[in-house]
């Protein structure tokens, strides 16, 4: 089995993209195949090297190692090269199989204007026709191009669609799918400038590379009716060929920046760990007879299996895709977990030489309820800094009347402790509250917000002992103050 991702460096890789290029690398990697990357930078207008690199790094983050194909140092590997269309182009593997389809009578060459190739779908819309090309440059005799090209016209090259029969193919996701040749058009195949379209250059690209499976996202449909007749046409075996339902937002409108981030590499600046990007995306569109939503490593490799791809279009959810990232990151070691959070820390500007205890034991006080690494700076900033008071947090929970006792009376609880460890602080704070006839949220809450400015945040205790007596009870001071 070789599969393949193809993508256009117009942009950076996009959701849909990356879950495409899992889908091929697990395939691939079930089926001890090869997974190939290349890159399709045949629009000469919007592709750029900027949008490759994005390309690459994200791939990388998300442990999708390719066994052949265009590196990140500019170098190759594999023996199918070169892996770049633009390079590929510059070589002449295009115009070698346009100039034998034009030889074989198999296309021909087109002259026509983008205004007048304009005005005719115009006027197929006006007569209610599909605004396919009419066919004006099928049968030009060589006077006819002769004064085309007199004229400074650069002609494309076409292929020549048979307008009988039908075409089809057995989709690995869709299973029967058939067209009509009559809806089908004469597709440009080379542009004017020389550069491949993309359904011209993926057929030769694919064949040349001896691509055995084509998994891709189902936009891309309508163009394999056009691909299988050049397969057809240059006497080459098609792939296999499965398309991937597409991937709607929570509203049901297809998936765009409007729902949230929109590329991996904002995903990433947000705190998500690839472990959980990688899980999430396998499950938009595929599922697995045990309904397995998280997956330990490796699992994936070996449990997926395009036969639990769905027709229908996915729902992403970011709530689920939330909630699956703090599972992983519950599950880190506490110190893969500093490791991955101190960027984020340091990006912050907090100075972390602030604080009283290891960094380590702060940012592990917030694990368990962290959802995104981007977070955590916000959580553990009051233990490096004055805290910044809640407005909300102050109004619900410091207005009580019965607070500035309360705030008066720990405070003298707390000063008397000879030791300022998370149990006897606990027991002192209890035993406050039951002799003054308290709830424990009566205290435990004012302290909380009296403490970090904010109503949530980690386990109390540990959090006052880490806050250390003499800040504690400084901070106790600025909160009757405030009130």
């Amino acid at each position: 089995m070789r599969v393949r991702f193809a993508p256009s460096p117009t942009g950076h890789l996009h959701i849909g993209g990356a879950r495409t290029a899992l889908f091929n690398y697990l395939l691939a990697r079930k089926h001890k195949g090869t997974f190939i990357l290349r890159i399709e930078d045949t629009d000469e207008d919007r592709s750029t090297a900027e949008s490759t690199k994005s390309i690459f790094e994200s791939m990388l983050w998300l442990g999708l190692n390719w066994d052949e194909g265009a590196m990140p140092d500019g170098m190759e590997k594999g023996s199918c090269g070169p892996y770049v269309q633009s390079v590929r182009e510059a070589q002449g593997i295009y115009r070698k199989y346009a100039d034998q389809l034009l030889r074989e009578g198999k296309a021909f060459l087109c002259y026509c204007s983008p205004e007048e190739l304009d005005e005719s779908r115009k006027k197929a819309l006006v007569e209610k026709r599909d605004p396919l090309y009419d066919g004006r440059c099928r049968s030009l005799t060589e006077d006819q191009r002769k004064a085309f090209e007199a004229q400074g016209r650069k002609p494309v090259a076409r292929f020549l669609m048979s307008k009988e029969g039908s075409v089809g193919w057995t989709d690995l996701v869709h299973k029967e799918m058939k067209f009509e040749n009559k809806v089908l058009s004469d597709f440009v195949m080379l542009k004017a400038s020389g550069y491949p379209t993309y359904n011209f250059a993926c057929v030769v690209d694919d064949h040349l590379m001896e691509i055995t499976h084509v998994v891709r996202g189902d936009d891309h449909i309508s163009n394999t009716p056009l691909q299988l007749h050049l397969y057809a046409a240059l006497g080459w075996k098609a792939p296999e060929l499965g398309h991937l339902s597409m991937i709607l937002g929570p509203d049901g409108t297809r998936l765009s920046k409007r729902h949230g981030a929109a590329s991996v590499g904002e995903y990433r600046r947000q705190g998500y760990l690839p472990e959980t990007m990688k899980n999430y995306l396998a499950l938009l569109g595929w599922s697995n007879p045990e309904s397995q939503q998280l997956f330990k490593k490796g699992e994936l490799e070996e449990k997926f299996d395009l036969k639990g791809c769905q027709k229908s279009p996915a729902i992403f959810d970011p709530v689920k895709l939330d909630w699956m990232n703090g599972e992983y990151i519950r599950l880190l070691p506490k110190e893969d977990f500093l490791a991955l959070a101190l960027p984020f820390v340091k990006e912050s500007g907090l100075d972390i030489s602030a604080g009283r205890v290891p960094l380590i034991d702060i940012v592990a006080l917030e694990q368990e309820k962290c959802k995104l690494l981007a977070e955590l700076p916000a959580k553990v900033e009051f233990f490096f800094k004055d805290p910044v008071y809640s407005p909300e947090a102050v109004a619900k929970t410091l207005k009580n009347p019965e607070v500035p006792q309360v705030i008066k009376g720990i405070k003298e609880v707390y000063s008397a402790l000879p030791e300022f460890k998370e149990a006897p602080i606990e027991a002192a704070t209890r035993a406050f509250a039951k002799s003054g006839g308290l709830k424990a949220g009566q205290v435990f809450h004012p302290v909380r917000v009296a403490l970090s400015g904010r109503s949530d945040g980690p386990t109390l205790f540990r959090m006052i002992e880490y806050l250390g007596k003499e800040e504690s009870l400084k901070r106790l001071d600025k909160a009757l103050t405030l009130i």
